[in-house]
């Protein structure tokens, strides 16, 4: 191991127990000895290089392309000991905390998201093979995070209680209609209108995600109730009683708050309801992640609330309800991880071993950063009016009462489970 990374290593790890293995063979040993033992082993000189200068971006990348291995402990284990040395002091006197301040600095440069940088970005991940997200994700396709009401939950579990938890905070009634911003594989569209007899108009710019939506509201017999296109929110002119956007406002982009709410604003009715879930930061704002920029959400941004607030009171919204969830997105995450771990070989025929560690990689870092880190998810719920719904939140708790018995009575129909096509070897950008 070369003399200045042996250095940085001492600075930054003060606590846990950290092994690495360098491309001559030789060990050391890093940390107080606490907790549970990760083994790195950096296999070429290359990657020893790159990780000295830039680790935050060089260990994911090394470990993608098999030229860092972790031998014990796993992608987890050793992101809980990075996050968990961060605050510690010794990350301070490194040259990554220059790089990751400079990333800061230059984040509204990388989020200049058009209506076609959007598309671009939004295909970079979204439209990955549909048959890949069946591997992990619940059967209903959320890929947003779940509501833990009792810690022994499932995935499909926990999924439907996120489902009822948003739609408590819409107040819907029959007959109303739904804007779905960032629709998805087309879930929470389906419930809406299957639960409250309202119609909906999901939006996406993910053709993949389009097409199984779309499938799905025909083979439940909803196409007349449940519509999806393949369009820009910012193209929308419509207005309508309800607005609910789930997972897609950390793909806005800083730059683009301002023109959100004020959108928002000019599609709600007066005396419309709009719920926002997003993934947020408890800390003060930071850049996005350089690997998850590069290789997981190009374009994508996670906020604090106080970049997210002043844009929503210069639109001439009202904030009435905020809620924070700690740790729900961290457990979904591990559920993800799981299933994909079980799948595995299905991932590799359908793309390579390379995404494959792309992807191990991503899970596992997303989960530690909730775990012990700043990611928390925000719940905003707005509307145009002080006095549009009730004074206390009791009607909330009622609502998904109702509806967990209704859940319990019936089955949702299955979705759309196999593609026409079969699985086939895909190309991933570099």
């Amino acid at each position: 191991m070369n003399i200045l990374l042996k250095r940085v290593l001492d600075r930054l790890v003060r606590t846990g127990s950290l092994k690495v293995t360098g491309p001559k063979g030789t060990t050391f040993i890093f940390g107080d000895g606490s907790g549970e033992l990760v083994h790195m082993h950096i296999k070429t000189r290359h990657a020893e290089r790159a990780i000295t200068f830039d680790p935050m971006l060089a260990v994911p990348e090394s470990y993608m392309d098999g030229e860092l291995d972790i031998l014990e402990g796993g992608v987890l284990g050793l992101m809980r000991i990075a996050f968990q040395n961060m605050g510690s002091g010794g990350i301070d006197a490194t040259w990554s905390k220059a790089i990751e301040g400079l990333r800061h600095a230059f984040r509204r440069l990388q989020q200049i998201n058009t209506a076609a940088r959007s598309r671009r970005n939004v295909q970079r991940h979204y439209d990955l093979s549909g048959e890949l997200y069946r591997l992990f994700l619940d059967e209903d396709m959320q890929y947003s995070c779940a509501y833990f009401e009792q810690p022994d939950m499932t995935l499909d579990e926990a999924q439907a209680a996120k489902k009822r938890h948003i739609a408590a905070k819409l107040r819907l009634k029959a007959g109303q209609t739904v804007l779905d911003i960032g629709s998805g594989w087309g879930g929470l569209g389906l419930y809406l209108a299957k639960a409250f007899d309202v119609d909906v108009q999901g939006v996406t710019l993910s053709t993949e995600q389009h097409g199984v939506a779309t499938d799905r509201a025909h083979a439940q017999g909803l196409e007349n109730h449940v519509h999806f296109e393949l369009k820009d929110y910012r193209e929308l002119n419509e207005r309508f009683d309800r607005i609910v956007s789930v997972g897609m406002f950390e793909h806005v982009g800083v730059n683009h708050y301002r023109t959100f709410f004020d959108k928002a604003a000019t599609l709600l009715k007066p005396d419309g309801v709009m719920l926002l879930h997003t993934i947020g930061r408890s800390g003060v704002p930071w850049a996005t992640s350089a690997f998850i920029r590069k290789y997981i959400f190009p374009g994508g941004y996670i906020p604090a609330m106080s970049e997210v607030l002043p844009a929503i009171e210069k639109s001439g919204l009202v904030v009435t309800d905020v809620e924070i969830l700690r740790l729900h997105y961290a457990d979904t995450l591990k559920h993800w991880g799981q299933r994909f771990a079980a799948n595995r070989d299905k991932a590799k025929a359908i793309y390579d071993e390379r995404f494959c560690r792309m992807w191990e990689f991503y899970l596992a870092a997303s989960e530690a950063a909730f775990r012990w880190q700043d990611l928390v998810i925000f719940q905003f719920q707005i509307t145009k009016k002080n006095d549009t719904l009730p004074m206390t939140r009791d009607y909330m708790g009622k609502c998904e009462k109702a509806l967990e018995l209704r859940d319990m009575g019936r089955r949702e129909a299955a979705p759309v489970e196999k593609s026409a096509k079969p699985a086939r070897r895909r190309k991933v950008a570099e």
